[in-house]
């Protein structure tokens, strides 16, 4: 497996409730594995978690831009990501004509997980665990879809911010990450997007509030792991057809992280 023309893509909850953009993100996928890219889907699914625990008389609380999840929650946001998203996702991959694998992040040992922080309930962070089974998949031409539920050595299930899943998935493939929003980038405080960020410029933004919630734990994740890869990592749009054209010729797009 070349590991290097490992494209991963990260989707967050407000694709999921956009027809168009899900198509325009399979034909772009489509594109690229024709093209003989290799391209990994990480999605988390904030809209339809929200409509699940509605559902069932339940409210949700963030902090940091990271939802706390009492247990009682778990079986709820995991049939939200794992079963509902996923399968809304993979549903389009085969309407774009492409053959894909839904998975969790606990499939195969792909990463290991661990409770965060306990005042955040079952929230997971993750690091690299057994790329095998995804190099599997990858060397048949499939499309991993990878949900953002992890389950713990203990057998806790465990919600993983999907930017952070997505990071621990790309380090272990020495992938790229391009991080798809709803937004076409990092935005300045008068709403131009800013082309490229480094450590210190990220920090000033996010003092002077211009990064916040979301975005913040977005490009922290990003930040991560462009150092970790020692290149730059993608913040773009899946709404901007223009960069979504841009990223099949292989040419930058949105925001650059720097390492």
């Amino acid at each position: 497996m070349q590991t290097a023309n490992v494209l991963v893509l990260k989707v967050g909850g407000a694709l999921l409730e956009c027809d168009m953009g899900i198509k325009r993100l399979m034909a772009t996928a489509s594109a690229l594995i024709e093209s003989g890219k290799s391209v990994v889907i990480v999605h988390g699914g904030g809209c339809v978690v929200e409509q699940q625990l509605q559902a069932n008389g339940m409210t949700t609380q963030k902090r940091d831009g990271l939802r706390i999840t009492p247990d009682e929650q778990m079986p709820i946001i995991a049939g939200a990501l794992a079963g509902t998203a996923n399968k809304l996702l993979q549903a389009a991959a085969m309407q774009a004509g492409i053959k894909s694998v839904g998975l969790g992040l606990a499939d195969g040992g792909l990463l290991v997980a661990e409770v965060k922080d306990e005042s955040l309930g079952a929230v997971g962070k993750v690091t690299a665990g057994d790329p095998l089974l995804i190099d599997f998949i990858l060397s048949q031409g499939w499309l991993p879809v990878i949900s953002s539920i992890a389950i713990s050595a203990t057998g806790q299930l465990l919600n993983v911010n999907a930017d952070q899943a997505a990071s621990a998935v790309t380090s272990m493939l020495s992938g790229q990450l391009v991080l798809l929003s709803d937004v076409s980038g990092v935005l300045d405080g008068k709403g131009k997007l800013i082309a490229s960020l480094d450590e210190p410029e990220i920090a000033n933004l996010v003092k002077l509030g211009v990064i916040e919630a979301g975005m913040k734990v977005k490009v922290e994740a990003a930040l991560e792991v462009a150092q970790m890869l020692g290149q730059p990592v993608q913040v773009a749009s899946w709404r901007d057809a223009e960069q979504m054209l841009a990223l099949i010729k292989g040419e930058q797009v949105g925001t650059q992280i720097q390492p």
